[in-house]
């Protein structure tokens, strides 16, 4: 089978769990690979996973995407500007994702003019925006079937187009019982098939190495996040700032860099607690992993952002369970089919910071968790191996569906 899988971005260092789907698809042995990505990376930091692929990826440039866009307006006019005028219907409310979604279209006639001459049997995009915009484009254009997979901002945020891309799928896939719930309202488990399929990742480059906090003595928190609203970081802030003597113990590493940073290091300097924050900006899954091991516990204090911004199923959530870590987080989205409150976690009400320093005060006075029931649970349903297989079942469902 011969797979193309459409992403925004390639590499692009938050998203090392589309890597490493593509990464066990292909090692099932009958699956090619190519990348069809749309727009360029914006950090200079490549995972060793994604730097294999660069040679299968695919992103037009300016010239062959207008070249492709006139060679569309004259082989099939009446499907691109149909097409054109459903997005501009779509996206009429919202000026400024009207002109990234136009802004997809000369990109996504080259990948489906490059479509008609490299023959690619089914197409899978990852995020339910521009990424299936694109797919469902060439599906227009050039016949090619596709299918979606929808996180977290791509559905909460904005739903432009969404129904029309669920309609047309030939199957869409869910990463959490949330989203499945959630795109039902779309059409998804009506007329167009849902799967719950999970992110995942590979629990044997985790080793499970509990270290949990001690009696007295400093305590290292690990948080793993891109610095966006939505992943709480200033609520974490202020629940160590407001935190009893017994949290003055505990230090935190933020690994993840983006546009609030600057305001996060301004309001922990502000706080008084900038001497127990350490802002480590970017870092490759090796470094990730080492921060994982000397970290006592994880904490990810997600919340719905004013734009409606909220988590999926955190990946780094599924590498601290692996790594035997407790992890503190919030009782949102898919969070709670990851973490189970008082089994394999604790859960706190989102943009609490009270409930979050009672969270890491039970924490460091230690709860009796045991962190074997978060690795088995990462190992029985997060587990890489098991997502790509089922991957592929779709995948080959698809293309042979009486097979």
């Amino acid at each position: 089978m011969r797979i193309g899988y459409v992403v925004s971005r390639f590499p692009h260092v938050s998203e090392t769990f589309i890597v490493r789907e593509i990464d066990a698809v292909a090692a099932s042995g009958d699956v090619e690979i190519e990348i069809l990505s749309l727009f360029p990376p914006v950090s200079e930091t490549v995972h060793p996973i994604a730097r294999r692929w660069l040679g299968k990826l695919h992103r037009p440039g300016p010239a062959a995407a207008g070249l492709a866009l006139g060679w569309w307006l004259l082989r099939r006019p009446l499907r691109l500007l149909s097409s054109c005028a459903a997005i501009v219907a779509a996206y009429a409310r919202r000026p400024r994702l009207l002109v990234r979604a136009l802004a997809t279209v000369p990109l996504a006639a080259a990948h489906a003019r490059r479509l008609h001459t490299h023959r690619v049997d089914f197409l899978h995009a990852h995020y339910a925006t521009y990424p299936a915009l694109c797919a469902w484009l060439c599906w227009r254009l050039e016949g090619t079937p596709y299918s979606f997979t929808a996180h977290a901002h791509d559905i909460f945020v904005d739903q432009s187009l969404l129904a029309r891309k669920v309609a047309d799928a030939n199957f869409v896939v869910a990463i959490s019982d949330f989203n499945r719930r959630f795109l039902a309202d779309f059409g998804a488990g009506a007329g167009t098939p849902v799967e719950v399929v999970h992110c995942g990742i590979d629990p044997a480059l985790y080793p499970f190495r509990p270290n949990p906090p001690l009696a007295e003595g400093p305590v290292r928190a690990a948080c793993v996040a891109s610095l966006q609203e939505y992943k709480g970081h200033a609520v974490l802030l202020r629940a160590l700032a407001a935190g009893d003597g017994a949290l003055s113990r505990l230090c935190v590493d933020l690994v993840g860099d983006g546009p609030l940073r600057g305001e996060l290091e301004e309001l922990a300097s502000t706080l008084g607690i900038a001497e127990r924050v350490a802002f480590h900006g970017s870092l490759t899954e090796d470094r990730v992993r080492e921060v994982l091991e000397n970290a006592n516990l994880f904490i990810l204090p997600s919340i719905v952002a004013r734009d409606g911004q909220m988590e999926g199923v955190p990946v780094s959530i599924m590498e601290a369970l692996a790594c035997g870590l407790l992890v503190i987080s919030s009782r949102l989205s898919g969070i709670p089919e990851l973490v189970h409150d008082g089994e394999s976690g604790l859960l706190t009400e989102p943009a609490d910071p009270a409930d979050l320093g009672r969270c890491l005060g039970l924490a460091l006075a230690g709860t009796g968790i045991d962190p074997r029931v978060g690795r088995r649970q990462v190992e029985d349903e997060y587990d890489i191996h098991g997502t790509a297989k089922r991957m592929v079942e779709l995948f080959r469902h698809a293309i042979t569906p009486t097979g």
